[in-house]
């Protein structure tokens, strides 16, 4: 207290003189019209910039929370896309049946680790077991399809990647419905697959659309990319094609695991036709 006694004794004359500058100021700008409503647009502008700045500090805080809220209702509308739902149209007993039988089942999930640059990559997300993921079943994201699950533990998941040596799922031309099938084929190019033995007929044209088959773990008609080359294999019969991912998988954030809640019910009727 008393050090701080003697700063203000000591420059006392600078503190009077402030204090006289922001009394003269303010009768300044209080009793002339012109300057006082200069000063309330200039403190108008600078609080508004203040206001705005902080107003987009606080949602920059908040967008992980807003684009979990997004990524949760995508999945609650993708669960109601009619291509979610096996068409029964056999006639029922009992008139609280439907034709309508929901197949496919959406989970959102954040992407918390990811590998795009090397032979093998592979997606962990914070969704395990607890919240119905299982071992084996497909992974889409807004622009197509990501890969399918391979490990699960109670909270996490690993996504072995469209982009890995390994992958290979069901696709077809969105034009004419010739079945193929996508792989990467290890060729380090995050941007690039093939489809694969695509009949000769089907005359397929350079930007055309290649979407999922529903043979495989996803849905029909889900994006794969566009062919952005063609290949004729030995022989003519079948083709080739080089076709640019729409997903950008350097860019992942959030995926929607595919639960087809059929997928057991198909796969032990066809393991029966093996033995």
């Amino acid at each position: 207290m008393r050090n701080l006694l003697i700063f203000i004794t000591k420059y006392n004359a600078f503190f009077l003189f402030v204090i006289f500058e922001v009394l003269s100021l303010v009768i300044y700008i209080k009793y002339n019209s012109f300057q006082k409503a200069t000063f309330i647009n200039s403190s108008n502008k600078i609080t508004g910039d203040l206001y705005t700045r902080v107003s987009g500090f606080y949602d920059y805080l908040k967008l992980r929370e807003v684009n979990d809220n997004l990524a949760r209702q995508n999945a609650e509308l993708r669960n109601q896309l009619k291509s979610s739902f096996y068409v029964d149209t056999l006639k029922k007993h009992k008139v609280t049946d439907t034709i309508y039988k929901q197949q496919y089942e959406y989970i959102v999930a954040k992407v918390i680790n990811n590998s795009v640059n090397r032979s093998n990559n592979y997606i962990t997300i914070d969704r395990g077991s607890k919240e119905g993921i299982t071992k084996g079943i497909g992974v889409i994201c807004d622009q197509g399809i990501v890969g399918k699950v391979i490990y699960v533990s109670d909270h996490y998941a690993i996504i072995q990647s469209l982009l890995h040596k390994d992958s290979q799922f069901s696709a077809m031309l969105a034009k004419n419905k010739e079945i193929g099938y996508i792989e990467w084929n290890d060729r380090l190019d995050p941007h690039i697959a093939v489809l694969k033995d695509v009949s000769n007929n089907a005359q397929p044209k350079l930007g055309e659309l290649v979407v999922t088959s529903g043979y495989s773990l996803f849905p029909a008609g889900i994006p794969i990319g566009r062919i952005s080359s063609l290949q004729t294999k030995t022989g003519g019969f079948l083709l080739n094609m080089e076709v640019k991912l729409s997903v950008d998988f350097g860019d992942l954030q959030y995926v929607y695991v595919v639960n087809n809640k059929f997928a057991h019910e198909q796969a032990a009727l066809e393991a029966q036709k093996k033995e």
